[in-house]
């Protein structure tokens, strides 16, 4: 490996990187606000705010007729949005489009509600500008490493196409499958700047060993232990059962929805009775996110080595916060100052299981010698 010091340039991608990381997962957690507090139709146009860049405080402000004015033009979006996707053979979601009963109810101006969801747009395009940093500062690895720079570029792209959908959300007034699309997506923009941002580290540590401790010896490399494959497909089936348990929290939240409207958001205590069989599967699935966990803690923890055991520890840790948000989420009546925080630790849990993958695949193909102990090697791990 040549050796390539550090530089302005790398530093400020890393930084950069991880900056866009945390963006990414605070908007996160004001998408839970937005959802809590009942503000998602808060602006009920797109990319302005009740056609205008800064929202209005008052009613006043408003013509008489703005909720015919607002739904008229989605229904003109959502129309336009259906017939593209009856040519491109999704006919079903089309239909489901005006199937859903809130396609043309319009929602009451209130001025908290429109601020809360235009902070969340500000954020948005705030983030926007981080990625597209990103991109930059990713071009000093187009002839080292070039895959950085399209992991880079693709998360710029998706980011592009989540603000779409996140109109298509405004348009449809939260249509659950646009709701559960925009969250998935989100995901996936985590992992493509997760996967950069590793990626650039390693190369960067690789250099720096090499530089100050001087490379491994054969000898060393071999008497590191190697993760089986069957590990790595074990850590694959928890990182997506961790997806999949985000995406039934979607639904959960939007059976909330469902749920408080029914009843005129009143008696809160019996909401959760009433969410059916999506939160009986939710409940399900979070007893197997654990066991699962546990285990591959226990496992990757006999590899002794720094980095996953850290990865181990805040695995868990998540996991733990977040078996007691969802406890006090139903024995609580569901207060909305828990469904954000609840929402946020499920995306960073997936974030840090996705690290341990990364971590796990590098170490497959160059085993790390740094371990906690001589001591304390790793038993064989069975597949």
């Amino acid at each position: 490996m040549n050796n390539w010091p550090m530089s302005l340039a790398v530093r400020r991608f890393r930084f950069v990187g991880m900056l866009t990381v945390v963006a990414v997962y605070l908007l996160i957690l004001v998408g839970g606000i937005v959802r809590s507090t009942g503000s998602g139709m808060g602006c009920p146009d797109w990319p302005k705010c009740f056609g205008s860049w800064v929202p209005p405080t008052k009613i006043s402000q408003l013509p008489p007729n703005y909720k015919e004015v607002y739904t008229a033009q989605r229904v003109a979006k959502n129309q336009k949005l259906a017939r593209t996707l009856q040519r491109l053979g999704f006919a079903q979601v089309a239909g489901s489009i005006f199937a859903h009963p809130t396609q043309y109810i319009e929602t009451d101006f209130n001025p908290v509600k429109t601020w809360i969801e235009y902070v969340n747009r500000l954020l948005g395009a705030l983030i926007g500008i981080f990625v597209f940093l990103t991109v930059l500062f990713a071009l000093p690895y187009w002839r080292r490493d070039r895959a950085i720079f399209w992991l880079a570029l693709a998360s710029f792209l998706l980011t592009g196409v989540q603000g779409y959908l996140g109109s298509l959300v405004v348009s449809t007034n939260l249509l659950p499958v646009m709701v559960t699309i925009h969250m998935a997506l989100a995901l996936v923009i985590v992992a493509l700047l997760l996967y950069a941002v590793d990626r650039a580290r390693r190369e960067q540590t690789a250099v720096e060993d090499a530089a100050f401790s001087g490379a491994a010896t054969a000898g060393e490399e071999a008497s590191a232990p190697v993760p089986s494959g069957g590990l790595q497909v074990w850590l694959w089936a928890a990182l997506l059962l961790t997806f999949w348990q985000i995406m039934l929290g979607t639904q959960v939240r939007e059976q909330v929805d469902v749920v408080s409207a029914a009843t005129g958001y009143m008696g809160r205590e019996n909401w959760v009775e009433k969410l059916g069989s999506v939160f009986s599967v939710h409940r399900t699935v979070s007893a197997l996110v654990l066991l699962l966990n546990v285990y591959l803690g226990y496992e990757l923890w006999q590899f002794a080595q720094v980095r996953l055991r850290r990865l181990v520890l805040a695995t868990l840790g998540i996991i733990g916060l977040e078996i007691l948000a969802g406890v006090v989420l139903a024995s609580f009546a569901l207060p909305a100052a828990v469904q954000p925080v609840h929402l946020t630790l499920a995306t960073v849990l997936f974030g840090v299981q996705f690290l341990t993958l990364l971590a796990i695949a590098q170490a497959r193909k160059a085993p790390a010698p740094e371990t906690i102990a001589p001591s304390d090697a790793a038993r064989p791990v069975v597949a």
